[in-house]
């Protein structure tokens, strides 16, 4: 028809007058929004870590759509910060609920506060909606069309409670350390830690992890050296849409392969988030088999289609992956090491980890279905607190929309029906 074909003319002539960002109006035309903010300040000297939660940060407001969520830590002029100077061992965003009037004597019973989390699989211990370490400056968060993460539904919140942000940042300052890697792999010998955070005695055969590298822990800095404390932060840029029909929904789920509820019988899920690489023996060094493999499998709650995919691993990963209970590959994250010395380059520290993109309805879970999370890690020497997590993106099945009718306003208001304009 004219009317189609003078549409199309003027978003050609559009497109070639004023070239558009891939994406930049996606879910049917819709506008990506985009911002860029700061952590509160991060203050670090030579060998000294942060581990803070910070709440009711800054984060787009409203009923949107999430489309991702990319950081990085940079110093006080917006300079990136390499790795071997802070370790960023990871940060997470979250939202949570926030009481509005906490002041009020009706409300003094009611908690200042509750977790949002994700739709699981681990989300006692793990209920980001996002999340990344080291890799953070060269992975892909990017939710493909026409998919969002929904956030900000007022209808969605607790009587009385609004949804607000929280970060937390884990970094560790590696300047003039004695051994960068024990730092950053949070080794107690380094940090000279028997207690954790909470005053608990560690037990001795826990010889490195986040028991030892918490808040305000120190780690061993070689003698005479000087280094001034710097002001750092968190700087992330989060894109977005204003939530629409148009969006589909996914649902966020975190697989942690030291999860041993399917193994032990614990109800719910135990996942302890982190684990040991113990050295490879001398045979399999002779043969180049040093690989430590660590399995572990729970059950989804919902099916549907996965839209995206991703493995967060520490230094010595070598790769993750995500298996259906057929035993077919789901997705395969693998990392990328840096070459040099510039930030997102550094060498021998995880700079990326490549991401699965599935074809739209390629590949599909079912509601209770047993997936198999893979990881995999160097053992040519020992490694500790290391991760094996991998992120999915699920869609459920959607209810088909109703054809859309063509409606005119003139000479009068008239539509056409709709099995008309859904031929057009």
């Amino acid at each position: 028809m004219k009317m189609a074909g003078s549409v199309v003319l003027l978003i050609s002539l559009l497109s070639a007058i004023a070239p558009l960002p891939s994406e930049a109006l996606n879910v049917r035309g819709h506008l990506l929004k985009s911002k860029t903010f700061r952590s509160p300040p991060i203050l670090l000297g030579p060998g000294s870590v942060s581990n803070k939660y910070h709440h009711d940060v800054d984060f787009p407001r409203g009923h949107l759509a999430v489309k991702s969520f990319d950081a990085e830590v940079v110093d006080e002029n917006g300079v990136p910060v390499p790795l071997h100077e802070t370790y960023l061992h990871h940060w997470v965003a979250e939202p949570y609920y926030a009481l509005k009037n906490s002041q009020s004597p009706d409300t003094q019973n009611l908690p200042k506060g509750m977790l949002k989390r994700n739709d699981g699989v681990c989300k006692t211990t793990l209920g980001q909606y996002f999340g990344l370490g080291s890799e953070t400056r060269h992975t892909a968060t990017w939710v493909p069309d026409p998919y969002g993460i929904e956030i900000g539904n007022e209808d969605k919140a607790p009587e009385g409670y609004e949804e607000k942000w929280l970060l937390n940042i884990h970094a560790i300052d590696t300047r003039g350390v004695v051994d960068k890697s024990s730092c950053t792999e949070c080794k107690c010998d380094f940090y000279n830690v028997t207690i954790d955070e909470y005053g608990r005695t560690i037990s001795k055969n826990y010889t490195g992890g986040l028991f030892c590298c918490y808040d305000q822990t120190q780690c061993r800095v070689k003698e005479g050296f000087n280094g001034e404390v710097r002001k750092l932060f968190l700087q992330y840029t989060v894109t977005w849409l204003d939530w629409t029909d148009a969006v589909v929904p996914v649902k966020i789920y975190i697989f942690d392969v030291t999860d041993t509820a399917m193994l032990d019988g614990t109800p719910g899920h135990s996942c302890k988030v982190e684990y040991q690489v113990e050295e490879c023996s001398a045979e399999n060094r002779a043969n180049n088999e040093c690989i430590h493999t660590k399995t572990a499998r729970a059950a989804l709650p919902r099916g549907g289609d996965i839209v995206f995919s991703v493995a967060h691993q520490h230094s010595g990963g070598v790769g993750a992956s995500l298996h259906g209970q057929d035993g077919r590959l789901l997705c395969e994250s693998l990392p990328t090491y840096g070459t040099g010395k510039e930030a997102g380059n550094e060498a021998n520290y995880i700079v990326g980890m490549s991401t699965c993109y599935p074809k739209p309805g390629s590949i599909k879970v079912s509601d209770g279905e047993v997936l198999t999370i893979v990881s995999n890690y160097s053992s040519v020497r020992q490694h500790t607190g290391v991760m094996g997590l991998v992120y999915i993106l699920v869609a459920e099945p959607q209810e088909p929309a109703p054809a859309p009718s063509l409606c005119f306003s003139f000479p009068v208001p008239w539509c056409l029906p709709a099995w008309m304009s859904s031929n057009m």
